[in-house]
């Protein structure tokens, strides 16, 4: 497998996580190496065309070149209503964009990132706006974390030299 970026450090192509929801929209963002995920204000729901536009001027301003997005699925596997409705958005915000879109499987994302939040303080308001920023995040490192690590084609190992 093979990272859906350049291998040359410094010419990374970026990563957008969304992390899809009807209230709300959980973002993180791959850094220009291709390693962590990092989170980014999470954008309250509008309407699909407001909110694809504003997808849309976020992957200009961030050089984005692939959306990872969350496949809800049942603890079972099967598809859900959900991913009916993500499926549905997903296909008008690729041919809006002109980017491709990968899915990832999101069934413990959530879940994880409110066992982080429990006891971290976080307002009972904003709760719900960091638990889907931060399930984004998940979601974007596991994806990262799924590929051989790119320091290793740059800095290989004394072993291998």
């Amino acid at each position: 497998m093979t990272r859906p970026y350049n291998r040359s450090v410094g010419t990374t192509d970026r990563i957008l996580a969304l992390d899809l929801g009807k209230k709300r929209i959980g973002l993180a963002l791959s850094d220009e190496l291709g390693i962590t995920a990092q989170g980014l204000t999470t954008l309250e729901r509008v309407g699909r065309r407001e909110d694809i536009e504003t997808l849309r001027r976020l992957t200009l301003e961030k050089k984005i070149t692939l959306f990872l997005v969350g496949d809800p699925l049942h603890m079972s596997g099967n598809p859900s209503r959900q991913g009916d409705y993500t499926r549905e958005f997903t296909k008008e915000l690729e041919y809006k964009t002109g980017l491709p879109v990968k899915f990832w499987d999101e069934r413990w994302t959530s879940r994880e990132a409110e066992r982080t939040l429990r006891g971290s303080g976080v307002a009972k308001g904003q709760r719900k706006a960091t638990i889907d920023r931060l399930s984004a995040v998940i979601l974007l490192q596991s994806y990262l974390d799924s590929f051989p690590s790119q320091l290793a084609a740059v800095w290989p190992d004394e072993e291998s030299s």
